[in-house]
C-alpha cells in the first residue's frame, strides 16, 4: 500500500528540512511506498523557499503552495485531497510529533481500524496549555461520545475513502475523530511520543478554547440532530413557548383578576423578545453553517486557494 504523508506548515523555516529528513528516513528504513505532502499554509518566514529547494531534489517531496494564510483546517483538507496514498498520515510540523511512531499508526491501521489517533500521553507544552487541553478532551468526549484521550493530537492514520470524505470547514481539525465517527469509521489511539519546541514559535492562543466551545456545539448537532434537526428545534420551541406561555398567562391573568393594564409592561416585550431572538439567532446559527455547506460542496468549491503544487503529475 501506499502511505501518504500530510504535513500543514506556517511559519516554520528551522524545522521543515529537519522533519523532511526524519519523515524520509522511516519511510524508506521501514520499506513503504510513500509521498510526502507538505503545505505551506501562507508562510511569511522563508519557508516554502526552503521546501521549494527539498522538492526539486526529491520527487517523492510534494509541495503546496496557500496564497495566503487560510489556517490548519484548510491545509489538511488540501493535503487529503491531493493524497494518492491508500493510507495518510497527518502530523504537525514544528517537530513536537515523531516520524518514528508512523509505523505504529500503520500497524494498527492493518488490524482493521479506520482511524488511528495518537496520545501525547506525556505531552512536552507549557502547564495551563496541558490542563485546557484535558478540560476540553473530557468535555468533547462527554458530549459527542467519542472517548479518546487526545484529541487535538494530530498526529494520526486514516484510510484514505475515511480522510477524503470528512468535509472539513471551519477549524474542525481538532474534531476529526468526530467527524470520522458521523461517518461510521472505526477509531482507536495509541500512545505516542512528544517533543518539546525547539524551533519556532507555537501558533497556540487561548482564544482556540473559546473556537473549541462553539465548534462542539456543531458536533452535537451533527452528530444527533443533522438528519432531524426538528427535534433540536422542536426542544428549543418548545421551552421558548412554555416561557412565553407562562409570562403571557402571569399578564392575561392580572389583566382578567386585577383589571391591571399590561400593553405597556416591559415584561410583555421581554417575552416576545425572548422568543423571537432565541430561534432566530439559534436558526440563523445552524442554517448558516448548512448554507457553507451547501455552497461548497454544490458546486465542487474548495475552502483554500492554492497558488502552486509542485511535483504533482495529475493535478494542477
Amino acid at each position: 500500500m501506499k502511505i501518504s504523508v500530510v504535513v500543514p506548515i506556517y511559519n516554520e523555516k528551522d524545522n521543515v528540512e529537519i522533519l523532511y529528513k526524519k519523515i524520509k528516513d522511516v519511510m524508506d528504513k521501514n520499506g513503504y511506498d510513500y509521498e510526502i505532502i507538505f503545505i505551506d499554509d501562507g508562510s511569511s518566514d522563508g519557508t516554502f523557499e526552503i521546501m521549494k529547494k527539498l522538492a526539486d531534489s526529491d520527487k517523492r517531496f510534494k509541495l503546496i503552495k496557500f496564497r495566503r494564510n487560510f489556517g490548519q483546517t484548510p491545509a489538511m483538507a488540501a493535503g487529503f485531497d491531493y493524497a494518492d496514498g491508500d493510507i495518510i498520515v497527518s502530523m504537525d510540523g514544528d517537530l513536537q510529533n515523531d516520524p518514528e511512531d508512523i509505523p505504529k499508526l500503520l500497524e494498527k491501521i492493518d488490524e482493521g481500524y479506520d482511524v488511528v489517533s495518537g496520545w501525547r500521553k506525556n505531552r512536552q507544552d507549557e502547564k495551563k496549555r496541558v490542563v485546557f487541553s484535558k478540560v476540553a478532551n473530557w468535555l468533547i468526549g462527554k458530549i459527542t461520545k467519542v472517548t479518546i484521550h487526545d484529541y487535538g493530537c494530530s498526529l494520526k492514520a486514516y484510510r484514505s475513502d475515511v480522510a477524503k470524505n470528512l468535509h472539513m470547514y471551519g477549524e474542525l481539525h481538532r474534531f476529526i475523530p468526530v467527524l470520522a465517527n458521523i461517518y461510521g469509521a472505526s477509531i482507536t489511539e495509541i500512545p505516542v511520543q512528544h517533543h518539546p519546541r525547539q524551533f519556532g514559535e507555537s501558533k497556540y492562543n487561548l482564544s482556540r478554547t473559546f473556537r473549541v466551545i462553539v465548534d462542539l456545539v456543531l458536533m452535537y448537532f451533527m452528530q444527533k440532530f443533522m438528519t432531524r434537526p426538528i427535534h433540536f428545534f422542536g426542544i428549543i420551541g418548545f421551552i421558548l413557548f412554555v416561557l412565553g406561555f407562562a409570562i403571557d398567562g402571569y399578564l392575561a391573568f392580572e389583566k382578567l383578576f386585577f383589571g391591571m393594564s399590561v400593553g405597556n409592561r416591559p415584561l410583555l416585550l421581554m417575552g416576545i423578545l425572548l422568543i423571537l431572538s432565541g430561534i432566530n439567532i439559534g436558526g440563523i446559527g445552524i442554517i448558516s453553517e448548512f448554507l457553507t455547506r451547501i455552497y461548497f460542496e454544490s458546486q465542487d468549491k474548495k475552502i483554500y486557494n492554492i497558488k502552486q503544487a509542485i511535483n504533482f503529475d495529475d493535478k494542477t
